[in-house]
């Protein structure tokens, strides 16, 4: 898992991470389209829909930054603003140190884009094919394509359906040919919105390990992820969002998340040596955060001769803090 890093210098000056993302404010409000033809047929009005509503957080550069939330939270909409695909009602976004309004065109350049819902492929066209006409667009020479793509089959696994016409493929291999296509002129930023969807476990845990080892490059890849699969962000991301109703509530690692629903969490210590027997031996109980139980029985077992060899923990899960939070947006 890679992570943003801080340098210190001799002198004492502090190098903070580059940002990759950074959002402001953003608000987003889709109109009724035609009022005056439903008041003529004397339609009921439908109140404008806000879709996002003051979203603020940064991204580093080489961080795996997860977005998670129920349909129709607002994940895609943001996914889209940041893309350009759609333009904020208000509020700012930029990527690199690029105004997704202002300079959108760079922006695109430095993006690469994967969506769950993939319409923009050729259907006609082979896997290999479309890639081509995709790779021609963002200027790369055909020789350089030709080389590109046959790297991204071999990563991502495509290479018996690289002739195969996109209309013929598996919903899997087509989520897969997206993300290769994001991932054809190696942008620095990749959103990924459900890149494991409708793939096998094994591609699944494969899409992951590429994933993960995007961000290990140098320089790195700054990943973007929405994902259902809350283990998969889990396991992926360093920090998470939680989105609700278009607005962030909460935003910290999954570690940290998960401790805000539960008072209490699984403790589970395994040692070797106590009471001079030599095979490892767990123990388990449960402690109230903030507690000093923990402390107090490692000290009892090396005490006892003990060696710690691992303490784990475990609080609620990222659905619990999802539950939570919604529970919380209907009773206000």
């Amino acid at each position: 898992m890679a992570c943003a890093n801080i340098s210190i210098h001799g002198n004492g000056r502090v190098d903070m991470p580059a940002l990759a993302i950074s959002i402001r404010n953003l608000s987003k409000t889709y109109p009724v389209g035609f009022p005056r033809i439903r008041a003529l047929f004397r339609r009921p009005a439908k109140e404008p829909v806000e879709a996002l509503r003051e979203v603020s957080f940064d991204v580093q550069a080489g961080e795996i930054f997860g977005l998670i939330g129920r349909n129709g939270a607002g994940k895609t909409t943001l996914t889209k603003i940041v893309a350009t695909l759609v333009q904020p009602t208000t509020g700012s976004v930029s990527v690199r140190g690029n105004d997704s309004v202002a300079h959108d065109e760079q922006v695109r350049r430095e993006i690469g884009l994967a969506t769950a819902e993939e319409r923009s492929f050729y259907w006609r066209l082979t896997a290999e094919q479309n890639l081509m006409f995709f790779a021609r667009l963002h200027g790369l020479s055909d020789r350089f394509a030709k080389q590109r793509i046959r790297e991204l089959f071999a990563k991502l696994e495509l290479e018996e359906v690289a002739r195969r016409r996109f209309g013929e493929m598996s919903t899997g291999n087509k989520q897969r040919l997206a993300v290769a296509r994001a991932m054809l002129a190696s942008p620095p930023v990749l959103l990924l919105d459900e890149p494991t969807r409708s793939l096998d476990p094994l591609a699944a845990a494969r899409m992951r390990e590429l994933i993960s080892s995007l961000a290990k490059e140098d320089p790195p890849v700054t990943i973007l992820l929405t994902s259902h699969n809350l283990a998969e962000v889990e396991t992926l991301c360093q920090r998470v969002a939680i989105i609700s109703r278009g607005s962030i509530r909460a935003i910290d690692t999954p570690q940290q998340l998960r401790g805000l629903t539960s008072k209490a969490e699984q403790v589970h210590i395994t040692v070797s040596g106590l009471n001079g027997a030599d095979e490892s031996t767990k123990i388990s109980f449960i402690r109230q955060i903030g507690g000093h139980q923990l402390d107090d029985t490692l000290r009892d077992l090396q005490k006892r001769g003990a060696r710690i060899v691992d303490v784990e923990t475990d609080r609620g899960s990222l659905l619990d803090v999802l539950e939570w939070f919604e529970s919380k947006d209907k009773s206000e």
